[in-house]
């Protein structure tokens, strides 16, 4: 979205910084890839976000976001498909760490799978399991690092809907619609205690806060500042480690070139609270299986226009 409207010898330079400030890895499991090397849709995306704090070193082995950005037949909109973190699951074993294998939160698969590549591979093939869904690519996004993209853009708006103070600062969110730097902006978006709706208002934050990224860059005319575009560029390059499926990131970029900030949509996974053995899993809803199937063809809008109860204000 942001290199559509550059042309020419000044596109590629961008491209070819943009391509080398990303670090790229094998995230799927060779289960969960789908074995076609090209921009047609529809898509499948695994999005694993770390959010790496000093002050807690063993958060960073769950991941604190899990999302499947599914892009239809057109390539014009996405849907972001939150999947909760306290979903109870069965874990394939891991060949990395030697994880046996067995039933937990879906987040701690990445912990089962030794982090970074290991633990993104051991998330996609517990996805595939649990969803049938191939993945055409996968990124394993470091948040905290999307705090300098924040700063640069000047800020962005996020809207609150009810008091929340913070867990981590003890900063307090009061309701309204309000501009957040990137440090204040994070912070919200990680708060799920307290909240009326607990992990499902954080997924929707989440959500929001990457709509709202992408709000204020298509709205910040970056294209006529090219220093600042680059700076944008290679901090959230810096920031994600990709799985493209063999696919060049030059093909990507123009493939889902007339993809739009308010093309996104929100999805909640239909799924219900259960306490086993004292501890509050996540167990799936009817209409979970139907979203998975269509999220393998071509009937998503038509689940969403069935489901709106599942869909997240963003």
């Amino acid at each position: 979205m942001l290199l559509s409207g550059v042309t020419g010898f000044g596109l590629r330079a961008l491209l070819d910084r943009y391509d080398r400030s990303i670090t790229k890895d094998d995230l799927l499991d060779p289960a969960a890839r789908r074995h076609h090397a090209n921009v047609t849709g529809p898509l499948n995306y695994l999005l694993v976000g770390s959010d790496r704090r000093p002050s807690s070193p063993d958060s960073e082995q769950r991941a604190d976001t899990i999302m499947i950005a599914h892009i239809p037949a057109s390539l014009d909109r996405t849907y972001l498909i939150s999947i909760p973190r306290d979903l109870l699951v069965t874990i394939p074993q891991s060949t990395v760490t030697g994880y046996e294998g067995g039933s937990d939160k879906i987040n701690a698969a990445f912990q089962h799978g030794g982090g970074g590549q290991g633990g993104t591979q051991l998330l996609s093939a517990t996805l595939t399991r649990l969803t049938g869904l191939r993945f055409d690519g996968a990124a394993l996004i470091d948040f905290t690092g999307f705090q300098r993209v924040i700063d640069l853009v000047g800020g962005i708006r996020m809207c609150v809907d009810a008091p929340v103070r913070s867990i981590h600062t003890k900063r307090q969110f009061n309701p309204g619609c309000q501009q957040m730097d990137g440090a204040q902006a994070l912070d919200f978006a990680r708060q799920r205690y307290d909240l009326p709706n607990g992990d499902y208002d954080r997924q929707r934050h989440q959500q929001q806060l990457l709509k709202a990224i992408l709000d204020k860059i298509s709205t910040d005319n970056l294209l006529t500042n090219p220093v600042k575009l680059d700076q944008v560029l290679r901090a959230i390059g810096s920031s994600i480690t990709m799985d493209t499926n063999g696919v060049a990131i030059e093909d990507l970029i123009f493939g889902l070139r007339g993809m739009r900030s308010d093309a996104l949509t929100g999805i909640r996974v239909p799924a219900y609270s259960e306490m086993l053995d004292g501890t509050s899993f996540e167990m799936l809803d009817e209409g979970a299986a139907d979203l998975f199937q269509s999220l393998g063809g071509r009937h998503v809008d038509d689940w969403v226009s069935s489901n709106p109860k599942w869909i997240n204000q963003i």
